[in-house]
C-alpha cells in the first residue's frame, strides 16, 4: 500500500538541524561530573528496564549536556496572562486553519472513511486534532526527542515524568529500530503528525498501510489510525457529538456546571437550557450531558457530551478540547467562519489565580497547586469560595470576588465590619 506522505522536505530540514546542533553542542561543552554521573545512572536504569546495550551505546554516543537547555527554560516559562477560553480559541480556530482543515478532510475523505468504519472515530475529529497539534503536518517539533528528554529528566521540577517518557522513547528506538536522530518533536517530546508522548506511541500506535513499520512522522495512515485507535480505547461513543454551544435562563443555577455534575439532555431542557443559534441538540434526550461555563456567567456557555471528556484525555484542558470541537464543527460543515466575540474585563492575571489558589488553601483547607491554572479543582473551589461569599457560583474568580478576598476577615469571614459610630463631641 502507497504511502501518505506530508511535509517531508521541512521534517527532514528539521531533524539534520537538530542533529547537528546536537552534536556541536556536545564537542563544545564541558559537561560537569555531577552530570555524568547521573548520566551513568540513567543508562544503568535504561538498561536495567529493558532496553538493550546497543541503543543506549549509540543513542549516546553525545551525552546532550546543555548548560541552559531551552527545553527547560520552556517548560518553566510562565505567561503574564492566562488566555481567556475566547482568546485561546480564537488562536487556535482560524480562517486559515478551517480552510485547510476542510481541503484535507475531502482530500483524505477515502482514507478517512476507512479508519472511522475501524474505529468509530468521524474523521473531523482527526482533522481538527492533527490541525492543532502539528498545523496539518507542517510543524512536528524542532527538537530531538531523546535530547529534549534527557535534559528535562535531569532538571529537578519533573524528573519521575519525564524519566519515564524517555524510557518509553528508548523502547521505540529498541522496539522498531528508528534512527533517534530523526525523532523529531516538541520540547516536551511530543512526536509525529499528531504529537503523541513515547508512552502514548507504544500504547496505542498501529501500522494501518501494513509495511511492517510504525511510522508516525511519514506515514499519514498510521499516524491518523494511530491517534483513532486511541481515542476508541480510551472509550469515544460513535454518534455522539462533542457538545452544543448553549444560551441559559436569566436564572440559571451556576452552582449546577462543570463536567461531573452531569444530567440527561432532557432534564438540561427543562431547566431552561437551549441550543445557541447555528447549533441544535441531538435527537437523544436520554444523553448524558454538563454544562461548562469556561469564562463564568458573562461568558460564553456550552452544553458538552462524554466525547468532549475523551478529548480532555488527549490534553487536559477544557479551552483545548473546545478548540478541537469547534474547529471540527466548522471542518465538516459550509459555516461561515467568524471569529468568537470577547469581552476584555474577563481577562485574568495568572497571578490573581495564584492569589486565589493561595487564599482557597490558606482559609479553605484547600490543596490546590498554585500554579495559576484555573484548572477543575480549582474552578470547584472557587464555587465554594463564591458561595460563602454569596456570590453565583460559576467558578470564575472575577474582579468582584478578588476584592473580597482582599477585604476578607479570619474572624467575621466575607461580612463587612460595621463600623463603629463615632461620638460627638458633647456626649
Amino acid at each position: 500500500m502507497k504511502k501518505t506522505y506530508f511535509y517531508l522536505t521541512v521534517f527532514s530540514f528539521a531533524a539534520l538541524a537538530s542533529g547537528c546542533g546536537a552534536a556541536r553542542a556536545n564537542v563544545a561543552s564541558f559537561a560537569p561530573p555531577e552530570y555524568l554521573e547521573w548520566l551513568d545512572d540513567l543508562k544503568q536504569d535504561m538498561h536495567a528496564r529493558g532496553i538493550s546495550e546497543k541503543t543506549l551505546d549509540r543513542v549516546y554516543a553525545v551525552d546532550y549536556y546543555q548548560p541552559s537547555p531551552e527545553v527547560v527554560k520552556i517548560d518553566r516559562k510562565q505567561i503574564e496572562f492566562a488566555l481567556t477560553s475566547t482568546a485561546y480559541i480564537n488562536r487556535v480556530v482560524t480562517r486559515n486553519r478551517v480552510e485547510k482543515g476542510r481541503q484535507y478532510y475531502k482530500t483524505l475523505q477515502p482514507l478517512l472513511t476507512r479508519i472511522e468504519k475501524k474505529y468509530g472515530v468521524p474523521g473531523k475529529y482527526l482533522m481538527a486534532f492533527w490541525g492543532i497539534e502539528t498545523n496539518f503536518g507542517a510543524n512536528f517539533g524542532g527538537y530531538n526527542v531523546i535530547a529534549s528528554l534527557t535534559n528535562l529528566s535531569y532538571d529537578q521540577r519533573r524528573p519521575a515524568f519525564f524519566r519515564n517518557q524517555l524510557y518509553e522513547a528508548l523502547k521505540i528506538i529498541d522496539t522498531w529500530h528508528i534512527d533517534h536522530t530523526q525523532m523529531q518533536g516538541s520540547w516536551a517530546g511530543a512526536m509525529g503528525h499528531f504529537q503523541f508522548m513515547p508512552s502514548t506511541f507504544n500504547g496505542y500506535a498501529v501500522d494501518f498501510d501494513h509495511d511492517g513499520s510504525i511510522d508516525i512522522w511519514h506515514s499519514f495512515e498510521d499516524a491518523a489510525a494511530s491517534a483513532a485507535n486511541y481515542l476508541s480505547t480510551i472509550g469515544w461513543q460513535p454518534q455522539v457529538p462533542w457538545g452544543v454551544k448553549v444560551s441559559l435562563p436569566w436564572n440559571f443555577d451556576f452552582a449546577q456546571t462543570g463536567r461531573k455534575k452531569t444530567k440527561s439532555l432532557k432534564e438540561w431542557r427543562r431547566l431552561g437550557v437551549r441550543a445557541a443559534a447555528g447549533y441544535q441538540f441531538p435527537e437523544d434526550e436520554k444523553l448524558s450531558a454538563a454544562v461548562i461555563t469556561p469564562e463564568g456567567k458573562k461568558g460564553h456557555a456550552y452544553l458538552v457530551f462524554e466525547n468532549f471528556n475523551k478529548i480532555m484525555q488527549w490534553n487536559r484542558s477544557e479551552n483545548y478540547a473546545l478548540a478541537v470541537g469547534i474547529l471540527s464543527d466548522y471542518i465538516a460543515s459550509e459555516q461561515k467562519w467568524r471569529p468568537q466575540t470577547e469581552d476584555p474585563a474577563l481577562r485574568l492575571r495568572k497571578d490573581d489565580i495564584v492569589t486565589v489558589q493561595g487564599f482557597i488553601n490558606k482559609f479553605f483547607d484547600g490543596r490546590l497547586k498554585e500554579d495559576g491554572q484555573l484548572g477543575t479543582g480549582t474552578r470547584e473551589a472557587v464555587k465554594k469560595v463564591q458561595k460563602k461569599a454569596r456570590l453565583p457560583q460559576d467558578g470564575y474568580p472575577d474582579y468582584l470576588l478578588l476584592q473580597k478576598i482582599k477585604n476578607y476577615n479570619p474572624k467575621l469571614g466575607f461580612a463587612i465590619p460595621v463600623p463603629q459610630r463615632k461620638l460627638h463631641k458633647d456626649n
